[in-house]
């Protein structure tokens, strides 16, 4: 296996513009290819918008969603692959044959469809259905997985698609600064964004403090970390619908390093080149193999139900709240 060059990407989207998303991520691939890298990943519901569904209806969700592979977004996201040799990861709606709705991404290269994952967890529409699988694939020679926003909060989820074989997983997000319930939480006010350029450090340290980064760096890093698998974190920046988002989409190694990681208060992307020697001299790959399942089997995979309260109260569900 040889090294790679893998890019994650931040950008501004635009809610139910297809379009306008689909030639920022077109215009962000092209300079990732040119720079070398194989691969680049984008935001949870990247061709989409996310937030704004929230507040629509089933015949409006199913309007909104495409089929894959036939919609016309995986066929436009193949174009771009194709020209610009580059694998593109992004997110969408999907329905399927019997108007069931799902929170998809996808990973598409020159030939097509290359994997879809359906996110386990969705939560911003009553209409969404969770997906029941997980999904391993191959870039360039590496095992990959996809792990959509909520997903990655499950630590179960992030250790089975490691085992299924992933030495990199892919976790897009629409994330951070929402309530919840942990200390110094909440939404960061959009004049900030507005007035970034004049004065652009009340709103580097809200993005930076504990409504944004902070929280992250609680938790992702280890995901990295206990597991031995570089892990590829995308979000958006600026405004979806009427909620700030704060980037800082990165890469971190199998050591739980961030190794690239966008800083700028706009548009854009950065890659880091991914060598398989760290997968194992890091430490978890070691914990891996000293695993005891006789241990826990029985009570990581006891029966039980699961609670996904969804609570529409001033649009922010309890699943926001984390």
């Amino acid at each position: 296996m040889e090294k790679i060059k893998i890019s994650t990407a931040q950008f501004e989207n635009r809610s139910g513009d297809k379009d306008f998303n689909l030639s920022k991520i077109e215009g962000l691939a092209e300079k990732a290819a040119l720079d070398g890298s194989h691969a680049i990943a984008f935001h949870e519901c990247s061709v989409t918008g996310y937030s704004f569904a929230r507040r629509l209806s089933k015949d409006e969700m199913l309007e909104l969603a495409e089929i894959i592979p036939d919609g016309p977004s995986v066929s436009r996201l193949t174009r771009i692959a194709a020209k610009n040799n580059i694998v593109v990861l992004a997110g969408l709606f999907e329905k399927d044959s019997e108007n069931k709705l799902y929170k998809t991404y996808v990973c598409i290269d020159k030939n097509g469809l290359v994997a879809k994952h359906r996110k386990l967890h969705p939560f911003i529409n009553p209409n969404l259905t969770p997906g029941d699988s997980y999904c391993i694939f191959d870039i360039s020679g590496w095992k990959c997985g996809i792990l959509i926003c909520y997903d990655n909060n499950i630590i179960e989820n992030v250790r089975a698609t490691t085992l299924l074989g992933a030495e990199i997983i892919f976790m897009p997000h629409v994330t951070m600064c929402t309530p919840s319930t942990r200390p110094g939480a909440g939404f960061v006010d959009p004049k900030l964004w507005e007035n970034r350029e004049e004065d652009p450090t009340p709103v580097r340290l809200e993005f930076d403090g504990m409504k944004g980064r902070k929280w992250l760096m609680k938790w992702l890093p280890s995901r990295a970390y206990d597991n031995g698998i570089y892990v590829v974190f995308s979000n958006p920046i600026g405004m979806d619908d009427d909620q700030l988002k704060n980037g800082c989409s990165m890469i971190i190694d199998p050591f739980g390093d961030i190794i690239a990681e966008c800083r700028t208060l706009g548009d854009d992307y950065v890659s880091a080149i991914l060598t398989p020697e760290k997968l194992e001299q890091a430490g978890g790959s070691r914990y891996i193999k000293a695993r005891r399942p006789e241990l826990y089997k029985n009570i990581i995979g006891k029966d039980h139900t699961p609670e996904q309260k969804v609570i529409w109260i001033n649009n922010v569900t309890d699943e926001n709240k984390i």
